[in-house]
C-alpha cells in the first residue's frame, strides 16, 4: 500500500480547527557541509507543509510558511535567535509560540529546545524528525503504530516503580543504571493537542525511555556505574561510568579519542541523561539513529532536562557546548544486549534475552 502522508498526519496528531501548524528545517551554514541526504529533507519538510495545507482545508487551521533556521551543529542544542518564515526574517522561539504544533524534519535534533517552548506554552505540541530518510516510509513510518503503543505501553509499565536496570552487552561489559526518583515515559506515535504528559515525540516513534538518577539530591549520590561498550569503524571503546557520569574512555584508536575529546570540552557531556528501549516492530538498523534507536536498546550523554532530568542548558559551558547524543544497541548493531534486567520490589524482571524482547 502506498504511504499516505496526509493520513499520517490525521493520524498521528489530530490536527482541529483553529490551530496554527509549522512546519520547518535547519540549513546548511556552509556548502561544504551539506549532503544529498540533508538536501532531500528540506525538499520533503516542504512536502509536508503542503501536506498540512492539504489537510487544513478540511478541517479549518492555518499552516505557515515554511520555517528555515541555521543548523545548530549539535543535537539538543539550543534554537538560534534568527530565521526566515518565508522570506520573513523572524527569532525562531516566537514563531512556535505563536503555533499550536510544530514538525521539525531537521539534521541536527530539536526535541529538546522544542520541549522548553512547551514548559512556556500549554498549548503547543511538537514532533521532532531529525535525519528522517524518505525510506522511512516504507520501515518504521509504516508501523502499525497501535502495536508500536502496546509494546510501549508494556514496557511502561515494567520500567513505572523500577529501582534499577542492569545490561549486560555480547562484548561481556556491564552497566547498573540508578532509577530511584524517576518516571518512565513513552513515545508511541499519538501526538493529539492537549496530550497529557511528553508533548513533544520522534517520528518514526516507538520507544519507552528513563533518565537515569543524576545525583542531584543533597547527600544521595546516583548509583549508575560500570562499563558500555561501543563499537565504530571496527574500533572498541569503553566508557567507565561512575556516579551516572562517564569519566573515563578506554581505547587506544581515533573513535575513542574523539570521544575523549567531546567530554573533555564540557563536563556536562558525560551526563548519563537517558536509557531506553526502541519497540517499533518496522524500524531497521542502518546507521541513522532516529530509526536505529527505535528497533532496540540504547542510552544516552548529555542534556536531560527535556526527557525529565535536571541536566539543562544552565549545566553546560556554552549553548554551543550543548549535546544530547543517542548510542544504539539494537539486533544489526555491532554490539548487542545479552541481557537487560530491571529490579522492582525486591524481585527481577527481565526485559531483553539477547537482542529480543521477553515482554512481547
Amino acid at each position: 500500500m502506498a504511504f499516505d502522508l496526509v493520513k499520517l498526519l490525521r493520524d498521528v496528531f489530530a490536527p482541529e480547527v483553529d490551530e496554527v501548524v509549522t512546519v520547518a528545517c535547519d540549513m546548511p551554514r556552509t556548502s561544504q557541509e551539506d549532503t544529498p541526504a540533508w538536501a532531500d529533507r528540506r525538499a520533503w519538510a516542504e512536502e509536508w507543509r503542503q501536506a498540512f495545507l492539504q489537510l487544513g482545508r478540511e478541517v479549518g487551521f492555518v499552516t505557515n510558511p515554511l520555517l528555515t533556521y541555521p543548523a545548530t551543529g549539535a543535537n539538543g542544542a539550543p534554537l538560534p535567535d534568527q530565521g526566515q518564515l518565508g522570506e520573513k526574517p523572524v527569532r525562531p522561539e516566537e514563531v512556535l509560540l505563536n503555533s499550536t504544533l510544530a514538525v521539525f524534519l531537521t539534521q541536527y535534533s530539536a526535541t529538546a529546545p522544542l520541549d522548553a517552548i512547551t514548559k512556556k506554552k500549554r498549548d503547543f505540541r511538537a514532533a521532532s524528525l531529525p535525519g528522517v530518510e524518505r525510506r522511512m516510509t516504507r520501515t518504521a513510518l509504516a508501523a502499525d503504530y497501535r502495536e508500536v503503543a502496546r509494546r510501549c505501553q508494556l514496557l511502561f509499565e515494567a520500567l513505572r516503580g523500577a529501582s534499577s536496570l542492569e545490561v549486560e552487552f555480547s562484548t561481556g561489559h556491564a552497566c547498573f543504571f540508578d532509577l530511584r526518583f524517576r518516571q518512565p515515559e513513552v513515545d508511541d506515535g499519538f501526538l493529539p493537542r492537549h496530550k497529557e504528559g511528553d508533548r513533544v515525540i520522534n517520528l518514526p516513534s516507538g520507544e519507552t525511555f528513563i533518565v537515569p538518577y543524576e545525583g542531584e539530591k543533597p547527600g544521595e549520590p546516583s548509583k549508575t556505574e560500570g562499563e558500555i561498550p561501543w563499537e565504530e569503524a571496527g574500533e572498541l571503546v569503553v566508557f567507565v561510568v561512575q556516579n551516572n557520569r562517564v569519566v573515563q574512555v578506554r581505547g587506544h584508536g581515533p573513535v575513542a579519542s574523539r570521544f575523549r575529546e567531546v567530554f573533555a570540552a564540557d563536563p556536562a557531556r558525560a551526563n548519563v541523561a537517558e536509557v531506553a528501549f526502541g519497540c517499533n516492530p518496522m524500524a531497521v538498523v542502518t546507521g541513522n539513529v532516529l530509526e536505529d534507536e527505535k528497533a532496540g536498546f540504547h542510552w544516552a550523554y548529555g542534556r536531560s532536562d527535556h526527557l525529565g532530568g535536571s541536566v539543562g542548558v544552565q549545566a553546560f559551558l556554552s549553548p554551543k557546548t550543548v549535546v544530547h547524543q543517542d548510542l544504539v544497541y539494537a539486533q544489526g548493531n555491532p554490539i548487542t544486549v545479552v541481557k537487560a534486567q530491571l529490579l522492582r520490589e525486591s524481585q527481577h524482571l527481565l526485559v531483553m534475552r539477547d537482542g529480543a524482547y521477553t515482554l512481547f
